[in-house]
């Protein structure tokens, strides 16, 4: 069982592989194993995620019921379920972390989304459950708002892994890589070692093209932009910020000290719309020190028949000229990538509730 030819390209690339997606199911029967051994090297979780694990199946019912007998709320049972997966995908990523030098196969395990306007409290829970999980190789995700800036800040001033989750906009994500930049130099002035830290920036990109493409067909047919553009534009401009600030004199004195870039990772790359290409948010966007977390059908379709080429910078003007066209006709990025991440923190939010719905009613089956 070898390594899957078109992964091992993008590895030459400079870009690294992940996962999107984990169950207990897949821990047992060893599919997940298997999905490693072909090349991916990551894994991320979110409570979509675990709403779909927990909520099928009845792999989870026995941990539900001896949870349900102590003083634990549902919540509580939630994390304790969550915490357990997420300890033994990270044993399994191990190797990974420790061939790769502590830069791949880390295991991603998000804050409770209902804490994202809450600076205080999203620092409080990532540190508890960095202890709860308590691997080397673990990245606790926090989303980039407004309030989750100064949390990301003091957790790497720690030297807590950080997953940056839910950026959907060049203006947050230059605030995101200050935020990470400035954490790095607190835990270096507090006698802190920065090569021990990994962050990665999770860049959203194919539900912009949903949002800025609805705006586009609501315009005069002779004044409409090309569709399934903006997404990558966006995407692609953020590259460079990142190329300028970690190429920076100021990122230099913190990487002698043996600091790691903060990767670009992109996000939500799977095709919303079934008229463009089933690759087209990954093929376009290879480049060095980047990730791509993948779900099952885009890493099977890339696997199958991805054509992986480094190109991200290829098109950096002709990008930027896109986007000054999109404003031009009207479409404020601004306000779309807000709504955005309004929306991701929303349906997380959901995916919580509904992940604490289907608890109780588990705990209604099993005690019958």
């Amino acid at each position: 069982m070898g390594a899957n030819s078109r992964l091992s390209k993008l590895d030459s690339f400079g870009q690294s592989v992940w996962y999107d997606n984990i169950s207990r199911q897949m821990l047992q029967d060893g599919s997940l194993a298997k999905i490693v051994s072909k090349g991916v090297v990551g894994l991320t979780s979110n409570p979509t995620i675990f709403e779909k694990a927990i909520g099928s199946g009845s792999l989870y019912d026995a941990d539900i019921k001896r949870f349900s007998k102590s003083s634990l709320n549902k919540a509580q049972i939630f994390e304790n379920l969550a915490v357990q997966d997420i300890k033994e995908a990270a044993d399994l990523m191990l190797s990974v972390y420790r061939d790769t030098q502590y830069t791949d196969g880390m295991v991603s395990l998000e804050v409770n989304p209902h804490l994202a306007y809450n600076t205080k409290d999203t620092i409080i829970e990532a540190r508890r459950l960095h202890k709860s999980v308590d691997r080397p190789n673990l990245m606790i995700k926090v989303p980039a708002t407004d309030e989750g800036i100064p949390a990301i800040t003091a957790l790497i001033g720690e030297g807590i892994n950080v997953n940056v989750t839910l950026i959907f906009s060049t203006e947050m994500y230059s605030k995101v890589r200050e935020a990470y930049i400035t954490g790095l130099t607190q835990l270096l002035k507090n006698g802190g070692d920065v090569s021990s830290v990994s962050s990665v920036a999770s860049f959203f990109v194919s539900r912009v093209d949903t949002e800025v493409d609805i705006v586009l067909s609501e315009m005069p047919r002779t004044n409409r932009l090309a569709t399934g553009k903006a997404a990558l534009s966006n995407a692609m401009v953020a590259y460079n910020d990142f190329q300028s600030t970690f190429q920076s004199d100021r990122f230099k004195k913190l990487s002698k000290q043996g600091a790691r870039v903060q990767r670009p990772l992109w996000a939500s790359t799977s095709t919303k719309n079934p008229d463009f290409h089933d690759l087209l948010y990954v093929e376009a966007l290879i480049g060095p020190d980047t990730v791509n977390t993948m779900p099952d059908a885009t890493l099977e379709a890339f696997m199958d028949h991805g054509e992986p080429s480094l190109n991200i910078t290829d098109d950096v003007e002709d990008a930027r000229r896109h986007l000054e066209l999109l404003a031009h006709a009207g479409v404020d990025m601004r306000t779309l990538t807000k709504k955005l991440l309004e929306d991701g923190v929303k349906s997380f939010a959901d995916s919580f509730n509904q992940i604490l719905i289907n608890i109780g009613s588990k705990q209604e089956a099993v005690s019958v």
